[in-house]
């Protein structure tokens, strides 16, 4: 895996190959136990024992250095301002095409930092409940893009960081459901100080355009202090895409109230036919402007195989 630039040289990651990154997880304890995979694992993503062992224990003793490295710097700068705040929570961003596994990894990762001692808060937020209503898209013609940038309410999605990074008490998110593929209206989850929080999304990694006056403008990653980025080449995602869409034909879509429930009858030509449209018109379509071209900003890059295990890992140098 090469994420340099043609011209570029140097290249700010160092690249494992899996059996490497493997070795790195020494003596990190396995904490999960066998029942648990089905829960956290999302339709057709792929995690079993060996995933958890060569991924992400290594991955889970990285995170424990970098917060330990955190916050001994936020106590050591808080002694040197002679400041008495709250220690702010350690906020790790994860991103990804649709269909790549961005849930799963969202989850392992929540659940095995949640068993290190002594047992931190963590928390897990998908950027889903940002987005704007269905009537608000519709109204601005974006309904066909929904998932890109625009389709999020970015403003909100700031102050609710914003919030997190100051230490508030019981900051509330919206609530998106997928059966209705909408916003639940007067629905809200609540944060309350975690010690960690983990914030899954497309887009997490977007920057925004530059001022001329040079005011300050924060984007979203400004709040990360880890960043995974979970990477497949196009067919790939574009075949696990289909795969999931068929599943869900005959399991969510029938259900009445499913915003897709048209396409709970669609034969399997069909079907393939209507996934594949979708995928090119829309999933495509941002993966290729918008979040594709994040993937450099990412702390650590999980490089997926067709079969959805991750065959490398890239981890830019500090």
């Amino acid at each position: 895996m090469d994420i340099r630039a043609p011209e570029q040289q140097y290249n700010p990651y160092r690249v494992y190959t899996r059996d490497e990154w493997a070795r790195l997880r020494d003596d990190t304890p396995m904490t999960l136990e066998p029942g648990e995979f089905d829960r956290l694992r999302s339709l057709h993503d792929r995690l079993d024992l060996k995933e958890v062992e060569d991924i992400y224990l290594p991955l889970s003793r990285l995170l424990s250095i970098y917060v330990d490295a955190m916050q001994r710097l936020y106590y050591a700068e808080r002694q040197f301002l002679n400041i008495r705040d709250r220690k702010v929570p350690y906020i790790i961003g994860v991103a990804g095409s649709v269909a790549v596994g961005k849930s799963t990894t969202a989850r392992v990762i929540q659940a095995l930092l949640a068993r290190w001692s002594p047992r931190p808060k963590v928390e897990l937020i998908t950027t889903d409940g940002f987005l704007y209503p269905n009537a608000v898209l519709d109204r601005q013609g974006i309904m066909q893009k929904k998932g890109f940038p625009e389709s999020y309410d970015l403003q909100l999605l700031l102050s609710f960081l914003s919030d997190i990074k100051s230490g508030r008490r019981n900051v509330r998110a919206p609530v998106y459901s997928h059966l209705t593929y909408d916003i639940v209206p007067n629905q809200w989850v609540e944060i309350d100080q975690p010690d960690i929080l983990i914030v899954e999304g497309v887009n997490v990694l977007q920057t925004g355009k530059l001022p001329r006056d040079g005011k300050a403008v924060p984007v979203v990653s400004d709040f990360f202090d880890f960043s995974v980025y979970i990477d497949a080449n196009e067919a790939a995602l574009r075949q696990w895409y289909i795969k999931r869409f068929l599943a869900l034909r005959d399991t969510a879509f029938t259900n009445p109230k499913s915003y897709f429930n048209r396409y709970a009858l669609l034969s399997d030509e069909e079907a393939i036919a209507t996934a594949t449209a979708i995928w090119e018109r829309t999933n495509l379509a941002n993966l290729e402007d918008n979040i594709l071209p994040t993937r450099p900003r990412a702390t650590l890059i999980l490089k997926k195989g067709a079969d959805h295990t991750v065959e490398s890992v890239a981890l830019r140098r500090l």
